[in-house]
């Protein structure tokens, strides 16, 4: 390890790491919107399950390198997009899952007692539904977030990637194995920071489920 070299490239790890954070978000934040909205969907028609997750399986089947030669000849390289519209694919199906068993998972007494409260359709969603499925739900995102930290890495063969360039760019591509060491070093911790992250969230939006186990 040299450890002088990572002195002097602090202001560098910091920027990569942040850039790994961003890829990140945006494509979770996307995906989630993309999965809640497609989730909604099913719920109301149930025909659209099979073909959602047929789609869904098929983009988290292909792999990141194949999905990346496949759009850059429309998106281009070193652009967020082509990395974003791949990153954000991985996660349709993970988040779509979750989502929909998160709700399938209301009981039925509770949804029987919302509508004998005069709920609408979207009230019981918002006020009911989603407050009892969202451990599920915080699940398929922590699950989606871990994931995509992985994949960004790989972003860096068309110029991105975050902490990736450190591996490839400098690490692989110069023979540096304290490049490559604080890459991945780093990945991993954003993904345990994000796990950790996650189950705070989750305890802070359900402190009942807390009470419950308690008692």
């Amino acid at each position: 390890m040299d450890l002088d070299w990572i002195g002097r490239n602090l202001d560098e790890i910091w920027l990569r790491t942040l850039e790994h954070v961003l890829l990140t978000v945006v494509a979770v934040a996307i995906g989630f919107a993309i999965s809640f909205a497609l989730a909604i969907a099913i719920r109301r028609r149930r025909w659209l399950h099979g073909p959602v997750v047929a789609v869904g399986g098929v983009l988290y089947s292909i792999p990141s390198l194949a999905l990346f030669a496949f759009l850059v000849p429309f998106t281009g390289i070193q652009n967020p997009l082509t990395a974003e519209i791949a990153l954000v694919s991985y996660t349709i199906l993970i988040l779509v899952r979750n989502i929909l068993a998160g709700l399938d998972g209301v009981p039925a007494e509770v949804l029987e007692a919302a509508d004998g409260m005069g709920y609408t359709a979207a009230q019981r969603l918002w006020r009911v539904e989603l407050p009892v499925a969202l451990p599920v739900i915080v699940a398929g995102l922590r699950i989606a977030t871990v994931t995509t930290i992985g994949l960004v890495t790989v972003t860096a063969l068309i110029g991105l990637g975050g902490l990736g360039y450190l591996i490839v760019d400098i690490g692989y591509r110069r023979f540096f194995l304290t490049a490559t060491i604080v890459g991945a070093v780093g990945a991993i911790l954003l993904a345990v920071v994000a796990d950790r992250g996650f189950v705070r969230l989750q305890a802070a939006l359900t402190p009942w489920a807390r009470r419950r186990e308690r008692g």
